[in-house]
């Protein structure tokens, strides 16, 4: 959890401890954006008070978007977004028993008046993202952050073809395997 105290805050909530994997990737991406989180176990079926108290609070704390996952019936990300007013990202988790799709489903498939911004299956980092991007439309200086952060992805792509240029693809793929 960021300590810093600033308007500006981000809630990552998940359902189960078993998410934080995932979860991990839109905290690590906050952190090198200088974002605060707060970062939160809370389950929307089995402490249902708990929950409503989170999402009920969340925009008294600051937090100007929420990022919330959840695997199968995935209702965490829907019932914040019903009941925080600002956006919610949700972000459906791989499940054994349909992969994802499931929650993938649960997700996008809010009813008129409570959307969700859904990303990939277990996209964390892309969450993350989401919601830098989201508050960079009001703090220019995220939004320079967040240029930066695509111009150093066009960098890395860029050297590793210079390096396939220079070394040829079976040397390259070699290199890839160690």
């Amino acid at each position: 959890m960021s300590n810093t105290e600033n308007l500006q805050k981000v809630g990552i909530v998940m359902g189960s401890d078993s998410d934080m994997p995932v979860m991990a990737k839109a905290a690590d991406v906050l952190e090198e954006l200088g974002i605060p989180y707060e970062i939160t176990v809370i389950s929307a079926h089995r402490e249902p008070d708990v929950f409503f108290e989170y999402a009920k609070s969340a925009e008294e704390k600051g937090f100007k978007v929420i990022i919330a996952g959840a695997g199968m019936a995935a209702h965490l990300p829907g019932m914040c977004a019903a009941i925080f007013p600002m956006p919610v990202i949700g972000i459906p988790m791989h499940t054994t028993s349909l992969g994802g799709r499931d929650s993938l489903y649960s997700i996008v498939q809010m009813p008129s008046g409570i959307p969700v911004a859904t990303v990939a299956i277990n996209g964390g980092a892309n969450a993350g993202l989401l919601a830098a991007k989201i508050l960079a439309t009001s703090n220019p200086e995220l939004l320079q952050k967040l240029k930066d952060y695509s111009q150093n992805l066009k960098e890395q792509v860029q050297a590793k073809d210079a390096k396939l240029q220079e070394v040829g693809y079976k040397a390259y793929l070699d290199g890839m395997k160690k």
